[in-house]
């Protein structure tokens, strides 16, 4: 059921109107004694599920309980991130998700069942796990609370992968992972359906129907100026919710080139990105657009590591970005990366499988680091002197010299292809 439905393309919700649609929403669902809320982390600061989870700690006071955010496999946020994330919100009530340890498996779909959602590419059964605060902590309410954006992984982000994912386990997490890569990213970004999707709506409806989950989904954009803007808010507790707010945000998010781009320069905020387990985005959000031969670079000034959990950093410096097949072969004979599939699955999506070149321009990453991976690397401040941040606008740029690139500020807030590479 739907609670609460607001947006458009052209839509201009401000935090006042956020605030007036959850509140409204919250008083359809009647009275709750102790609530859980589940946002994302630091690195979906944009999505407005900040103010959000601050407007429902400002609707439910001390009923709220518990604040969970969806790590996934993320580090843990530091205090300056849930003080700056999460304004007025006492940092007493937040939980930190250890998606190796704190878990339950709630249910087990068949191989069957994960081989027909894949073509027969997958075989073996995929355990749903959550946080066991979600089963055993009491909550008659769990609000799910995050953005609707095109994914590499499930196709459109949220509903349903903030519980299965965000608070999810290692073994569902990896084998959830490795079915969209194995499937291929490019048959699944953009789209609402896909493999791992199915998955996680089977666990759903068949393991988790008896929380009481809530969700609080946003859409976020970008105005004329370049700034970005909160363009729908959709509240409700099933499909219906999510799908209403894919449909937005394909309209809102999802751009179509008019032909294939020769040279993309993408940046980084060293606020959100310091991994390339997260700025790998601009790979995989830019795949679609970018010409054979075409060449990507990367501005990261925060760049620091490759995963942010140790096991996946050892996993990428051992593997490095070496293609599909390659990535393939070495999980059929090392016993690392078989048990890491998630990690697998990042390195098949970090990889142009040589159809074009990756720069990358790390702040804290040596040239070394780079290139032992299977990057290209180039120094930052020469990269950011010629191509200014302060200087592009989103989209087509002309260089003072006559060079033509195509800029992108936030690869987090999008997907970018041409009609070749995206025909449905």
């Amino acid at each position: 059921m739907i609670y609460y439905q607001k947006g458009s393309e052209t839509t201009v919700l401000s935090d006042a109107d956020l605030q007036s649609g959850l509140f409204e929403a919250l008083d359809k669902i009647g009275t709750k004694e102790k609530v859980l809320a589940i946002p994302p982390d630091y690195t979906r600061y944009h999505s407005k599920a900040g103010e959000l989870t601050t407007f429902t700690y400002e609707y439910f006071k001390e009923r709220l309980t518990d604040v969970l955010p969806a790590l996934g496999t993320h580090a843990a946020m530091t205090a300056e991130e849930i003080d700056h994330m999460f304004k007025g919100v006492p940092s007493s009530l937040f939980r930190v998700h250890d998606w190796r340890n704190d878990v339950v498996t709630v249910g087990e779909i068949p191989a069957d069942y994960v081989s027909e959602a894949t073509e027969g590419l997958v075989n073996y059964t995929w355990p749903a796990q959550v946080n066991k605060m979600l089963l055993n902590g009491g909550h008659d309410l769990i609000l799910s609370i995050g953005q609707v954006v095109p994914h590499e992984v499930i196709g459109m982000a949220n509903y349903n992968k903030n519980i299965f994912v965000g608070t999810g386990g290692s073994e569902g997490i990896n084998k959830s992972h490795f079915v969209g890569a194995a499937y291929g990213m490019e048959r699944i970004m953009g789209r609402t359906q896909s493999p791992v999707r199915q998955l996680l709506n089977y666990a759903s409806d068949n393991f988790t129907n008896h929380l009481p989950i809530l969700y609080v989904l946003t859409v976020i954009g970008k105005d004329e100026s370049g700034q970005s803007v909160t363009r729908g808010l959709f509240v409700g507790d099933d499909v219906e919710v999510f799908e209403q707010a894919a449909a937005l945000s394909l309209k809102v998010n999802f751009k179509m080139v008019e032909k294939p781009l020769k040279k993309v320069v993408v940046y980084l905020d060293p606020s959100e990105f310091k991994s390339t387990w997260l700025g790998n985005k601009s790979i995989y959000r830019t795949r679609m657009a970018l010409a054979d031969n075409a060449e990507l670079i990367v501005l990261a000034p925060a760049l620091k590591e490759f995963g942010e959990d140790a096991t996946i950093d050892q996993l990428i410096r051992k593997y490095g970005y070496c293609g599909t097949p390659a990535t393939l072969k070495a999980i059929e004979e090392n016993d690392d990366l078989k048990n890491n599939l998630g990690a697998a699955a990042h390195l098949m999506h970090g990889s142009s499988e040589g159809r074009f070149s990756i720069t990358y321009c790390p702040g804290h990453l040596t040239k070394d680091e780079i290139e032992s991976v299977n990057f290209r690397y180039a120094p930052l401040n020469e990269m950011m002197d010629r191509y200014n941040p302060d200087k592009l606008v989103d989209g087509y740029n002309k260089l003072p010299d006559g060079e033509e690139i195509y800029y992108i500020s936030n690869p987090a807030m999008g997907l970018w292809a041409h009609p070749d590479r995206f025909k449905d």
